[in-house]
């Protein structure tokens, strides 16, 4: 699992570091790769919320290898919504994020701290400091997806 969660954050470090308007030949690809990264942070996201809210037993290493990937992750989405990304393949992105992009970033930064808190949590290795930081970033995702995202 350690192999496995070293070399994505090396991948997606690699990903994040090329400029957007290079990742991106078509609008659908730029939609096909925020899902993506979307889906695979709220895997690793679920995870920690089923320790935070105990539905499995709590690990602090799974928690901490979790953590990490989340905050990993939760720096990559945003390229994929480039001007002309509101179209192109199916999407749940209302189009408010083009019309009201402030806003939308203002989502996206806290969602990024928030990660970052929630990976600092975790390395603690303390279950109470996981829970806090889980719910504050909960609550930065539910934040955008009420506002952002079609139901």
């Amino acid at each position: 699992m350690k192999a496995l969660a070293t070399f994505a954050l090396a991948a997606l470090t690699l990903a994040a570091a090329a400029p957007a308007s290079a990742q991106f030949a078509k609008p659908e690809d730029a939609i096909k790769y925020r899902q993506s990264t979307l889906f695979v942070m709220g895997q690793h996201f679920g995870r920690i919320g089923a320790m935070a809210n105990g539905r499995v037993p709590f690990d602090a290493k799974a928690a901490q290898e979790n953590a990490d990937i989340v905050a990993a992750m939760a720096k990559l989405p945003w390229a994929g919504f480039g001007a002309g990304t509101d179209k192109g393949a199916p999407t749940k992105a209302q189009p408010a994020i083009w019309t009201e992009q402030a806003k939308f970033k203002a989502h996206a930064d806290k969602l990024e701290a928030e990660s970052v808190k929630l990976a600092a949590a975790a390395k603690t290795g303390s279950l109470d400091n996981l829970k806090t930081a889980f719910g504050a970033a909960a609550s930065s995702c539910k934040a955008c997806h009420d506002d952002f995202r079609a139901k």
